[in-house]
């Protein structure tokens, strides 16, 4: 199992090919809106959300990413924080919501969870790559299949990243890192909201 992991991690890090170095959005720029549904089925608007919350968004590869996971698990042990502070937190993923399930399993999560339906999202956020070939059929050598995963063929992923937008609709803060180790950490968010 730990030299399964320790292959996936190289896996993942191989995958930075063709990322951005830099977010698109940067702080102080108004943050692009979207709509979508989350694991409940609710509607999550992020216009609506702002009226009354901040928003912290996180954007994640999958449930068979373990760094994601880790992630995700820090971020819900640290949800009460957040709301203390007036923020709600959204995790965005191209995964179906199927996948979507596994990650709450293994996560906990009880915050808002959507899929990115044709990635829309992470395009206006512009964390989006596909990955290269080899590395799609390395994947699936270790059982990691993105078009089972993400219920479709374009074979794309966001670069894990993290916005915090204010109430005015203005980014406060990035965290954006084609190297999938780095994460923002829940001090950090908590030090913009």
């Amino acid at each position: 199992m730990k030299n399964l992991l320790i292959l996936v991690s190289l896996l993942i890090s191989f995958a930075s090919y063709g990322q951005k170095n830099h977010s698109s959005i940067l702080v102080g720029q108004k943050a692009p809106m979207f709509k979508a549904i989350d694991q409940n089925g609710e509607k999550v608007i992020s216009s609506e959300i702002l009226k009354s919350e901040q928003l912290i968004l996180v954007f994640y590869r999958g449930q068979w990413c373990p760094l994601c996971n880790k992630h995700l698990s820090h971020l819900q042990e640290n949800i009460g924080k957040f709301k203390k502070a007036g923020a709600r937190l959204i995790a965005i993923s191209p995964e179906i919501p199927v996948s979507i399930e596994k990650t709450i399993k293994k996560t906990n999560a009880e915050y808002s969870i959507v899929h990115d339906t044709d990635s829309k999202i992470m395009k206006q956020y512009g964390v989006n790559f596909v990955l290269e070939k080899k590395l799609i059929e390395k994947y699936k050598e270790y059982g990691i299949d993105l078009t089972i995963s993400n219920g479709n063929n374009d074979q794309t992923l966001p670069v894990p990243a993290t916005y915090v937008v204010g109430k005015d609709g203005k980014v406060k803060y990035v965290q954006y890192d084609p190297n999938y180790k780095n994460r923002s950490n829940a001090e950090e968010i908590l030090k913009h909201l």
